[in-house]
């Protein structure tokens, strides 16, 4: 019986050393995440590389101070009235043109005429550089004319645009609108044309139709560059009438100024450029809001 039974022996008894217990590891203590310290005094911060964060109205400072540095050097005596008439000349001129209606009379020609030329150029030039940007033919049959076009400023093709259609009203919308047209087209084109061509393949296996594929692909890609090409459209819209508003003309703010040369009215003159120089810098604000609304989906440095 005592055979049957287990020989139950201590380890002490049987001699032998029973092997050391295995511990289980301690768990690790996960740290949580509590209040940001405050960055130390002799810490270094990130350095910020963007433009930083915009001011409302910003954009008024340089011209403000343009104004205060003339003001200040026609006050000190450093600027000959009979050469450049200081703000306060300046101010009381425009009052009088006010008063006698001939500023707003001019201002509203000038207006129209510009309006006339840059909806025109900016037709003809969003048309052209659709044609040109998607279709192959149609870039061989446009971009080389408008390249050309490019290289001849449209001040120079003055004689001949007042050969053929006179020095009226016609001639003058004409040269606006050829300026507007080509650096529209040039833009917009080189936008159409920059756009990624794994966007049309996957338009393509999507099988999307001629009409969503411009509102989905075409239109979001060629909308930044449209903008530049507009902006620059609206400064060119204001040269070209500068210019052509002193060929024979007899109503707009460049015929003033033409009229204000003969007789040395330095004051009428910058009134004519003050006006000039507001409207553009007016058109190019609206055109940024338009912008900013419009592609509002971009995050860039102008914010």
């Amino acid at each position: 019986m005592t055979d049957a039974l287990t020989d139950v022996r201590t380890p002490a008894a049987t001699g032998t050393l029973a092997p050391p217990e295995e511990k289980a590891p301690a768990a690790r203590k996960v740290p949580v995440p509590g209040p940001a310290a405050p960055p130390r005094s002799g810490a270094r911060r990130r350095r910020r590389l963007g433009p930083g964060k915009g001011v409302p109205f910003g954009r008024l400072l340089g011209p403000v101070l343009l104004v205060a540095v003339w003001w200040a050097a026609s006050a000190a005596g450093y600027l000959d009235p009979r050469i450049l008439s200081g703000p306060g000349a300046v101010v009381s001129t425009a009052v009088e043109l006010i008063s006698d209606g001939r500023l707003q009379g001019n201002v509203l020609v000038s207006l129209r005429r510009a309006g006339s030329g840059l909806l025109l150029g900016v037709g003809a030039g969003v048309l052209l550089a659709v044609t040109a940007g998607l279709s192959r033919t149609g870039e061989y049959l446009v971009d080389g004319p408008l390249q050309i076009k490019r290289a001849i400023p449209s001040l120079a093709m003055l004689p001949l645009l007042i050969l053929w259609l006179g020095i009226g009203e016609q001639m003058k919308v004409t040269v606006i609108a050829l300026g507007v047209a080509v650096i529209v087209y040039i833009n917009t084109y080189a936008s159409l044309t920059g756009i990624d061509s794994r966007h049309v393949e996957l338009a393509e296996v999507l099988e999307l139709s001629r009409w969503t594929f411009l509102r989905k692909v075409v239109l979001p890609g060629s909308l930044p560059g449209f903008f530049v090409g507009l902006r620059l459209g609206v400064t060119s819209s204001w040269l070209g009438l500068i210019v052509v508003e002193q060929v024979n003309a007899t109503s707009g703010i460049g015929y003033m100024m033409f009229q204000a040369q003969q007789y040395a009215q330095s004051d009428v003159i910058i009134v004519g450029l003050v006006a000039y120089g507001t409207f553009g810098f007016a058109s190019d604000a609206l055109v940024r809001a338009v912008e900013r609304r419009a592609l509002s989906w971009r995050r860039t440095l102008a914010g």
